[in-house]
């Protein structure tokens, strides 16, 4: 049974927010104005903002719910993060858990991410500044669900690291890179000390939803203020949690097999 529309929590998928992304990104971002509109129609939907902590406490029965929940997360790091980004939130008064790639945020350190404009590992601090809560995206950015379990806890138990070496307390929540995930990687990030764990599935989440693998709305350029609008109105998407469809479950199959003959490599 679905969730019903007032059960409905959407929790936003945001990457860049510029006017100029590099190719490889420029599918999954937003320009400054279109960003602006959007946040302005979430406030005026009355939803209550939460941060991802919050969701996993009401999820885990430890809180309450707030009426109409709503939660804005960000990918990756980029560089308008702790800038305008940042700024656009704060202003709003919007709370928001940012996910942070260690490895492409820090000086010397890689990850699979194409190159593009990014913060610093840095200025972590500054985001928290800004009332957001920061969670792990792993070191490199693979696909987890193709690794081997060592090289899971790897990407998993050295992102975590560096950030609470940086923030100066423990990080708690985690997103896996592309959405991609399995049993096999839900049980690693609990595991490693994760509380919660973000996936994307193109859904709405729920008082249902599972905590390691909540669903996510991922905004690309083309969503436009009527989108979320109505994900606001717990409209415009399914509602999890919901098994996985045979062509998810196909797909990681095969991204398994070209895995094993490539090695890691960005999804996109």
């Amino acid at each position: 049974m679905s969730a019903p529309l007032h059960a409905r929590i959407p929790v936003l998928l945001y990457h860049a927010v510029t006017d100029d992304p590099p190719d490889w990104i420029a599918e999954f971002t937003v320009t400054p104005k279109e960003f602006a509109a959007q946040l302005d129609a979430i406030v005026d939907s009355g939803r209550t903002p939460i941060r991802i902590g919050t969701l996993v406490d009401c999820l885990a029965g430890r809180v309450p719910l707030p009426p109409r929940p709503v939660v804005l997360t960000f990918d990756d790091g980029f560089a308008d993060l702790p800038g305008p980004t940042a700024e656009a939130l704060a202003a709003r008064d919007l709370p928001a858990t940012a996910y942070l790639t260690t490895g492409a945020i820090t000086p010397g350190r890689a990850s699979l991410l194409p190159p593009a404009p990014m913060m610093a590992l840095g200025q972590a601090p500054l985001l928290e500044q800004y009332g957001m809560e920061v969670g792990g995206h792993t070191v490199t950015h693979p696909q987890l669900d193709t690794l081997s379990a060592a090289a899971v806890r790897r990407e998993l138990r050295e992102s975590k690291a560096a950030l609470e070496d940086e923030l100066g307390h423990e990080v708690l929540h985690l997103a896996y890179p592309h959405g991609y995930n399995s049993r096999a990687v839900r049980r690693a990030a609990l595991a490693a000390g994760y509380r919660s764990a973000v996936a994307v599935r193109h859904a709405l989440s729920s008082e249902r939803d599972e905590a390691y693998r909540i669903a996510r709305l991922i905004v690309r350029r083309t969503h436009t203020v009527a989108d979320v609008t109505a994900w606001m109105a717990g409209q415009g998407a399914k509602a999890a949690p919901y098994p996985d469809s045979l062509p998810t479950v196909g797909w990681r199959l095969y991204r398994r097999a070209r895995a094993a003959l490539r090695g890691p490599e960005f999804a996109g």
